[in-house]
């Protein structure tokens, strides 16, 4: 249950669901890729964009659970086009084995939905040694991005159908360090907050999504790319945060979307003819939403892109 509903410019509201928001649509001819589809409102994503008739490729980290969800998924579609491929993306080299992978099956990129992510874990590095947060949430999804975008081009250019790309944040992008982005102490154990690294791995995601758009309107490459909050939603993401955990067991279905409900601003950016051509937003219940300045501040997206193909470049060649 959902108690505070009411609708926006686009007629969906906080309450709306996942097939509510993509009801009559047809994406038959579509590819997607939905990182994060094994669980909570990745799959979720996948079986509303498989019942509308796009490909679904899951990037996944744990194969075997996959394995479970795309069975369910055909016991209720039999005619749903579902995918498994192994993705990491904490590690640079599981995200470069997954492109590889992926673009040598012939197989052509409209959407790209950056789901996966973690929160408010204990202090962690990466595989590439990277706070793990940032490495996960933003870093692996950057460099995937960036690998897969010459395809997305393409299939665009072929198809004469508009590419998207949606990045999953989150309204805590407003609660990251009071700088934004700790440029010069990403890996600082010391003054490591889990739910302020959280944050700023969900404004990197916006801040990201914000410039590349810009890039590809400059280059006329005709893919949008946005950014959503799908809501506080009782998933296992809380599962690291034992006070959050319990408030989500007791609480969660009176002020909480349920998956179906959290999935939904995703599906409709990533599918809905309403967005065709919206490009550089933030997306929340389905609307267009206003995220904060620090999200919409263009020379700390140009600084956190460089910062970004820095860590890649230093992480590829130690």
């Amino acid at each position: 249950m959902w108690l505070f509903s009411r609708k926006g410019f686009s007629g969906f509201s906080s309450s709306s669901t996942a097939e509510e928001v993509t009801e009559g649509l047809d994406g038959t001819g579509l590819t997607a890729i939905v990182t994060g589809a094994s669980s909570g409102i990745g799959t979720e994503t996948a079986r509303v964009l498989a019942l509308h008739g796009v490909h679904v490729v899951m990037g996944v980290r744990n194969v075997a659970a996959s394995r479970d969800v795309k069975e369910t998924l055909l016991k209720q579609n039999p005619s749903a086009n579902v995918n498994a491929m192994e993705l990491d993306l904490s590690s640079m080299a599981s995200v470069k084995k997954f492109v590889a992978e992926f673009n040598s099956s012939g197989l052509p990129l409209n959407i790209l939905i950056n789901n996966a992510g973690i929160m408010a874990t204990p202090f962690m590095l990466s595989k590439d040694n990277i706070e793990l947060q940032f490495a996960t949430n933003h870093i692996g999804h950057f460099l995937l991005t960036n690998m897969l975008l010459e395809n997305m081009k393409r299939t665009a250019r072929e198809s004469g159908k508009e590419g998207r790309i949606v990045n999953v944040s989150s309204r805590r992008h407003r609660f990251s360090y009071p700088e934004g982005i700790r440029f010069d102490r990403i890996n600082d154990e010391a003054g490591y907050n889990s739910l302020s690294a959280y944050g700023q791995s969900k404004l990197a995601n916006i801040l990201h999504a914000n410039k590349l758009a810009r890039c590809l309107k400059e280059d006329g490459v005709d893919i949008t790319v946005n950014s959503v909050h799908p809501g506080a939603i009782a998933t296992n993401l809380f599962r690291h945060h034992s006070f959050f955990s319990s408030l989500v067991n007791h609480l969660g279905k009176y002020v909480m979307k349920n998956v179906k409900q959290g999935a939904a601003t995703t599906c409709y950016v990533a599918l809905h003819p309403q967005v065709k051509g919206v490009s550089g937003h933030y997306f929340a219940d389905s609307n267009i939403a206003e995220a904060s300045s620090q999200a919409r501040n263009s020379e700390l997206s140009r600084k956190l892109w460089d910062f970004s193909l820095g860590l890649i470049r230093r992480c590829s060649h130690p």
